[in-house]
């Protein structure tokens, strides 16, 4: 009692007076509580959260949720919904929620590591053009402004199309072809921060440029690039499916919801038989608009001007 007197000594509250409630919103509310407080706000992001969750574990544990494997061919060719395949099979009786789950599997994977390789790369140039300015900096973004005169889209159909199809070749494209947004974001962030005291202090201190990069600089970034990071797995999933769908992606037999959606280029399956394109079209759906609605919950989050 004599610690919540302290805290509220210049205040006109009586701790004694105050019952739970009012007590836990009075004190000062730590970095994580505050987090989850204003992320769980939005309702949307939490309710994506939990669709990726549910996704992420029904694609871990897809061998054990159904008795089929991705290629296996049964004796029931183009069926509709049924106890025994639940959401029907395609034209050579491949099972339509085997194939989802494990594709799920690829969507996932595509958008996590192209993003991870992309923010890498992004993050390490955008701290040092930021850092050392001089001719440094002037060549790190004429290069980066190389790649971004060009469309993002066209670019990776024209290296697709020399590199080849496949799932690795897919996610290194993605992943080296994304890296100019972050650079610029970082790099601005780098801009501001370096002029404050204590990376001055860093250097007036005789610390290593690594750890002044590493230790100092990059910490007050890391939310930006994270908040980015989100909307460019929502984009790498995107291309995935687009390019897939077009004959550069992911190859079958290798399910992913882009070659599902293949199928649906003849108006016949269209009209009589929507299990084989609706199911990953709406998968594609909920998974941009979950990350999509998670990265806007993140940024409100970590917004440190954010007081409620």
């Amino acid at each position: 009692m004599k610690l919540l007197r302290h805290y509220f000594g210049r205040r006109s509250v009586d701790p004694e007076t105050l019952d739970a409630e009012q007590l836990a919103a009075s004190l000062p509310s730590s970095g994580p509580v505050m987090f989850f407080r204003r992320f769980r706000r939005h309702k949307l992001a939490v309710a994506g959260v939990i669709f990726m969750l549910l996704l992420t574990l029904s694609a871990i544990f897809a061998p054990w949720l159904t008795p089929y494997e991705p290629t296996t061919v049964t004796d029931a060719f183009g069926a509709g919904p049924s106890w025994q395949h639940p959401l029907g099979t395609d034209q050579i009786g491949r099972d339509q929620l085997t194939r989802l789950l494990y594709a799920a599997r690829v969507s996932l994977a595509v958008g996590i590591f192209s993003v991870l390789i992309s923010s890498i790369i992004g993050t390490v140039l955008g701290l040092v053009s930021g850092y050392f300015g001089g001719w440094i900096d002037s060549l790190i973004m004429k290069i980066t402004d190389i790649f971004m005169s060009f469309p993002y889209i066209m670019l990776i159909l024209v290296v697709s199309s020399i590199v080849g199809p496949g799932l690795l070749n897919i996610i290194l494209i993605l992943g080296f072809l994304g890296w100019p947004g972050v650079t610029r974001l970082v790099r601005g962030n780098v801009l501001a921060v370096k002029q404050m005291d204590y990376v001055k202090a860093a250097v007036a201190l005789g610390y290593r440029t690594p750890r002044i990069l590493f230790g100092h600089i990059m910490s007050v970034t890391v939310a930006p690039v994270l908040i980015y990071a989100t909307s460019g797995v929502a984009l790498a999933i995107l291309d995935e499916a687009a390019l897939s769908f077009l004959g550069l992606g992911v190859q079958p037999p290798t399910a992913s919801w882009g070659n599902m959606l293949t199928s649906a280029q003849s108006l016949t399956i269209l009209t009589s038989q929507p299990w084989l394109w609706i199911p990953p079209g709406v998968l594609i759906i909920l998974t941009v608009l979950s990350i999509n609605f998670i990265g806007d919950a993140l940024r409100d989050a970590l917004d440190p001007k954010n007081n409620r």
